[in-house]
């Protein structure tokens, strides 16, 4: 049997992890929340994400913090030109057309991915990667405490333009009823490229907090984008709040599942609990019943 001193540190860990799994939802459950659709690329775009911190900081020194300044307002862009020229012309106005598409776009991508880098593991290096603080008898790593903060805040960033903004309140308009939105003369097409642009956005910052603790390759968008559907379900599809509170939840699972039951069994916790929820309460923490 653990101490409790090692279970605290491992719930500790899990928030901390937690707050970056959540920071990936955000912007799978934004898209959903506003185009209505599952983004199957976002797996794919937090991989190409995660190659571009590498590249930059292998050719030009950059570390992958003050990559978030240049990557953020890049992906961004580069979302906003996907759903704007690829993805929404080539839907024609049909859900199903827009699933297929982003599942094309996952595929095209990885597999220029792999092309470029192969398919080993790779890492970068930071004068900061291993160093812990020291917090009383827990051990917490310096990356992934700044980590979770950064998370928080680009979350907080985030419910500040959708509740405080013109851009916002067109957004929540065009999610609440897209034919009313434009009979107000919201551009729809606009605010869905702005939408998915964002979510873009998001992962461009996750994987530059990323970056200092985990490894590299073309298909490791798979495994996150997995943790991310789970917590979106969890939490309630479409809710900003519900992709917080369950990206912090899944991340303490996963850490405790991890721990009692040894890291290759670590995501069993994970799925339980999107078993459960899909039984239990399918509209999931804070989502609204259809």
């Amino acid at each position: 049997m653990y101490s409790p001193d090692i279970i605290v540190e491992a719930v500790i860990n899990g928030l901390l992890s937690g707050a970056i799994y959540a920071l990936i939802a955000l912007g799978l459950t934004l898209v959903y929340g506003v185009l209505h659709i599952i983004n199957f690329a976002h797996g794919a775009l937090l991989a190409a994400a995660m190659f571009a911190v590498l590249v930059l900081n292998q050719t030009a020194g950059l570390d992958p913090y003050v990559l978030i300044l240049v990557l953020t307002p890049a992906f961004y862009v580069a979302g906003y030109g996907l759903q704007r020229f690829i993805i929404g012309p080539s839907s024609h106005g049909r859900d199903e057309n827009i699933l297929l598409v982003t599942l094309g776009l996952s595929i095209i991508i990885e597999n220029l991915l792999l092309a470029a880098f192969g398919s080993e593991m790779r890492s970068l290096s930071t004068s900061y990667s291993f160093d812990v603080y020291e917090v009383g008898p827990y051990l917490l790593a310096k990356a992934k405490v700044w980590g979770a903060l950064a998370s928080l805040l680009t979350a907080a960033i985030l419910w500040m333009i959708l509740a405080r903004s013109d851009t916002g309140r067109a957004i929540r308009a065009v999610a609440k009823e897209k034919v009313g939105a434009a009979l107000q003369g919201i551009d729809v097409k606009h605010i869905y490229a702005v939408t998915f642009g964002l979510g873009c956005a998001c992962l461009a910052i996750a994987a530059c907090l990323l970056l200092p603790t985990f490894y590299v390759n073309p298909r490791i968008g798979n495994a996150f984008v997995l943790v991310a559907f789970t917590i979106v379900v969890l939490g309630g599809m479409g809710s900003i709040v519900g992709a917080l509170v369950g990206g912090l939840i899944i991340g303490v699972v996963e850490s405790l599942s991890g721990l009692f039951l040894g890291d290759s069994l670590g995501q069993i916790g994970i799925f339980l609990i999107f078993i459960l929820t899909l039984l239990l309460r399918p509209a999931g923490l804070f989502g609204a019943r259809a």
